[in-house]
């Protein structure tokens, strides 16, 4: 099946089983390795992505499903630099071996588009289906605060 679809930004062709999981077209047809495989049952969230800008498992979809769509992964997330999420993980040590990293990324970027100004139990609710093992995420939240913070600055919005 011919797949057509824009990644990271970049139109993307490419003739593959439709039935292929979408995380090993992204890191093994594509050469994208931001999206992890932490468990491949959707328990992790570390192969998030999103998809027409909602956040999406790609351990749990298939190639098909990536046809026609828009797929950001960690790596296109603040286009020609860094997204403010990505800084502050960086800023505020919530980032130890890295490896949730992208889908906590993509998740935390996701939900601030949709809630500029979140709780820290927000946030927590929001991160809850992305598994950290080393952080203990209280790095993890302080670090999404602060992007929110960074954000809306951005936006002209309050302190």
């Amino acid at each position: 099946m011919i797949l057509s679809f824009t990644l990271d930004g970049e139109p993307r062709t490419l003739d593959l089983d439709p039935g292929l999981r979408a995380v090993d077209v992204l890191r093994e047809h594509c050469g994208v390795t931001a999206p992890k495989e932490g468990c491949g049952t959707g328990e992790c969230g570390a192969c998030a992505v999103l998809v027409d800008g909602e956040v999406r498992l790609s351990c749990l979809m298939l190639a098909a499903q990536l046809d026609g769509r828009t797929v950001t992964t960690a790596r296109g997330l603040g286009g020609a630099g860094p997204h403010p999420v990505q800084e502050a993980l960086a800023d505020r040590g919530g980032v130890q071996c890295g490896f949730c990293t992208p889908g906590v990324a993509v998740t935390a970027a996701a939900f601030l588009e949709r809630h500029p100004d979140p709780t820290r139990a927000e946030i927590r609710d929001a991160l809850s289906g992305n598994l950290c093992r080393c952080t203990g995420y209280h790095k993890i939240v302080d670090a999404v605060e602060d992007a929110a913070e960074r954000m809306r600055k951005e936006r002209g919005g309050r302190k």
